[in-house]
């Protein structure tokens, strides 16, 4: 009984708080605070996601100005007259004054090449590891990684 009393009296004493012109300014205040607090957030979140579009979209100009770039190269090259010869000589068979053309067939240009050894291609030949379990594999996978060694290498 003496619990509901004292909780009535609190009720009392913040209900006459309440009615307060000081406390429910304050209220009001800290309201307005709040307010304006989610209203700047609301703002500094919305520009981040513009300068994040604006970013990228920045990016795919650059991308682009150099694939323009580069089809400018590709059209200056291809006006020049070195590639003009090259191409006359390729397509059309012509060659430049003083000049005598051979045509070889494939196959007998063919039949004078070298096959190159299978060994001379490959350039590092990886010598046989011993089967070991899965686990000691992982293992020694993770202490060439910590220890900075390359794999399979001391």
């Amino acid at each position: 009984m003496a619990n509901i009393k004292h909780y009535q009296e609190l009720a009392v004493q913040y209900g006459s708080q309440l009615r307060d012109l000081r406390v429910v300014g304050m209220l009001l205040f800290l309201v307005v605070v709040l307010l304006v607090s989610w209203s700047g957030v609301k703002a500094i979140e919305t520009n981040y996601g513009l300068q994040k579009q604006i970013s990228g979209l920045q990016q795919k100009v650059a991308v682009q100005k150099l694939a323009n770039d580069n089809l400018k190269l590709e059209t200056d090259y291809l006006n020049t007259p070195q590639y003009l010869e090259l191409a006359a000589r390729q397509e059309f068979g012509l060659a430049a004054p003083g000049e005598t053309v051979l045509i070889v067939p494939r196959p007998v240009a063919l039949a004078h090449t070298i096959d190159l050894p299978k060994a001379a291609t490959v350039a590092v030949q990886e010598k046989p590891q011993p089967k070991q379990p899965a686990y000691q594999r992982n293992f020694e996978s993770w202490m060439d990684f910590f220890m900075h060694r390359q794999a399979g290498r001391d």
